[in-house]
């Protein structure tokens, strides 16, 4: 669904702080401080939140379709 790479390649696209990406995914910060530093993986509904607030910043989440690329990002 998101990865921590991905989160973190998403906010620099958009140039996001964490403040900002926490906001706008309506969750705490220390959530995606955790997250992005691969301490703890959220639960469904936080990465859901996450994924909504990339998705209505502009950014298009690639998943990895076994072509030794792996996943991504990019602006839609």
């Amino acid at each position: 669904m998101l990865t921590a790479a991905q989160a973190r390649a998403a906010r620099a696209l958009l140039d996001w702080s964490q403040t900002q990406f926490a906001a706008a995914s309506h969750l705490g910060l220390s959530t995606i401080r955790d997250f992005e530093k691969g301490r703890r993986m959220p639960g469904h509904n936080n990465l859901a939140g996450m994924v909504r607030a990339l998705e209505q910043a502009g950014v298009i989440l690639l998943a990895d379709e076994g072509n030794g690329r792996g996943e991504g990002v990019r602006r839609r």
